[in-house]
């Protein structure tokens, strides 16, 4: 797979776009909050989003509801154990 992660400045537009915060956009991404979603923004050297993390964030922006529980319910015969009402930051 070839893969481009996009810039800081489209990250900044999509943030833009969507009229969300920094801790709403950690949660769309998976990231533990606010502080996170800042490292993929801003700094000297940035991070790159991996396109699980980019793939993550898409699919709760184009799914709806029922596809996105259909795809949690598989990963849970997987064997995962996910609850999306807890922050990943909450030690729970």
């Amino acid at each position: 797979m070839r893969y481009t992660p996009p810039s800081t400045k489209q990250l900044a537009d999509l943030k833009h776009e969507l009229n969300k915060t920094g801790k709403e956009m950690a949660e769309l991404f998976g990231l533990a909050g606010d502080h996170q979603w800042r490292k993929y923004t801003g700094g000297q050297q940035p991070r790159e989003v991996s396109p699980q993390m980019l793939f993550f964030a898409a699919a709760f922006l184009e799914l709806d509801e029922k596809a996105i529980e259909r795809i949690l319910e598989r990963m849970r015969k997987i064997g995962a154990l996910i609850d999306l009402t807890v922050s990943s930051d909450s030690g729970q």
